[in-house]
């Protein structure tokens, strides 16, 4: 399994691809007309020296078409070039020195950041963002924005530090993007930025905000903890956080990222292994061959031919399994299933009997779990609690399987809280598909 498969990268990829199609904007409002405001103040060198800019950026920008995009800056970028003789660029690095005041250092950021998002220079346009943002002048209404670009951007230079700091001030500044892909890029700037620590803070930050608020915590705050635990190989933590992700945001695909990793970290026998396969199975995370044959295998057609066959059948229909893989099994498995369902009567009245032991009341309310019988299963499970030297662990466990499927919610998610051993790992899950969505049809 890829050890990093939680945060999509197309995702990603669409987040940051806006890093130089900003949307264009006036660069400022006209520097002289400006010194006659009380509200800003331009020293007299960078009036001389930003007025030709500025006359050329706004009137390049002004001729750009409503919604003009890339394709219509080499000519705007050209405009301002001819304007300023030659060089745009060379222009506004002369002029920097000029600019002395907060006023002419917030004036001369805008018109270099719109200058680098003609020319397409990010670093060109990073340094005026990051001299607007030196200004301190930034009205409180578009700092936010103001940061998030200036974190885009570092982002996409590989300054991930940087990247970090001023995303988290967009963040702290209640910014959130049109995406809404700022949680997501600031985590992987911290990742990146060899800050993994911070990341995964980040997200916990966010993911107890939201459930202290009664609200869904982002996905993205979800993969990315898990993502963490899941690359330090703490399985109790990953469990918390794979039962929250599916119980939030129950999807097949989202079933089997959390039912896999619960898998692989746990390293569960064929018997504790067999019930994560079954809440895959029927939360509809199975998704490929190896799925198939690793529940087959756990379930063992000779000891539960009813549930292999379902298995098989469903694995056959997706067309994930063939006749020439499973043919004979499943033709063996279909065999049985008359006279074991047959014998489920004699079973339970054996199972019930005073004298029963406890393994003799599990392997029978194990029986009726294999086929669906999910109200005898209860009954059975609970009788075997009773029962001394039983697995209370494993006992509670599948009792709290059954009423899942029941539909018990409430209660499978107060029984599956017993489980204090390594299997409460398998726990968690079943109380996230109890506490998401309750009973599916049996499948």
């Amino acid at each position: 399994m890829a050890r990093k498969f939680l945060i999509s990268r197309i995702a990603l990829a669409v987040a940051l691809s806006g890093g130089m199609a900003v949307a264009m904007v006036p660069a400022a409002a006209s520097a002289k007309d400006a010194k006659k405001a009380d509200a800003a103040k331009y020293s007299d060198a960078f009036i001389k020296a930003a007025g030709p800019i500025e006359k050329a950026v706004n009137a390049a920008t002004a001729a750009l078409p409503q919604g003009a995009g890339p394709d219509a800056f080499p000519a705007a970028k050209s405009s301002i070039d001819t304007a300023l003789g030659g060089n745009g660029k060379a222009a506004m690095e002369a002029a920097i020195p000029s600019a002395t005041t907060p006023d002419d250092k917030l004036a001369l950021g805008q018109l270099i950041r719109t200058y680098g998002v003609l020319a397409q220079d990010l670093a060109f346009k990073q340094s005026g963002v990051q001299m607007m943002i030196a200004s301190g002048k930034i009205p409180a209404t578009s700092a936010g924005s103001t940061y998030f670009d200036a974190g885009v951007n570092a982002f996409n230079l590989k300054d991930y530090a940087n990247a970090a700091t001023y995303l988290k001030q967009a963040k702290d500044a209640g910014y959130q993007d049109p995406q809404g892909q700022l949680d997501m890029i600031l985590a992987e700037s911290y990742k990146r930025g060899n800050n993994p620590e911070a990341a995964m803070a980040m997200a916990k930050a966010d993911i107890d905000a939201a459930r202290a608020k009664g609200v869904a915590p982002s996905e993205s705050s979800l993969r990315s903890v898990l993502q963490q635990a899941y690359n330090a190989k703490q399985l109790d933590a990953s469990a918390e956080y794979a039962g929250l992700l599916v119980q939030y945001y129950p999807r097949d695909e989202t079933w089997n990222i959390s039912t896999s990793i619960v898998r692989q970290l746990g390293s569960f026998d064929k018997s504790d292994n067999l019930d994560l396969m079954r809440l895959m199975f029927i939360s509809g995370g199975m998704k490929d061959k190896r799925d198939y044959f690793e529940y087959l295998e756990d379930a063992d057609p000779r000891a539960y031919p009813g549930e292999a066959l379902k298995v098989m059948d469903q694995g056959l229909a997706k067309g994930l399994l063939t006749q020439a893989e499973v043919g004979a099994d499943r033709a063996n498995s279909a065999s049985r299933v008359p006279a074991d369902k047959a014998s489920l009567p004699a079973t339970e009245r054996d199972a019930l009997k005073p004298g029963a032991t406890a393994a003799q009341v599990m392997t029978a309310a194990d029986v009726f779990l294999s086929y669906s019988q999910y109200d005898k299963a209860e009954e059975l499970f609970k009788a075997a609690l009773a029962k001394p030297g039983v697995d209370a662990n494993k006992a509670n466990l599948r009792l709290g399987m059954a009423q899942a499927m029941q539909g018990k919610n409430a209660e499978a998610q107060a029984t599956l809280a017993k489980v204090t051993d390594k299997r409460s790992s398998i726990a968690k899950l079943w109380s996230a598909y109890a506490a998401g969505k309750g009973a599916r049809p049996a499948a």
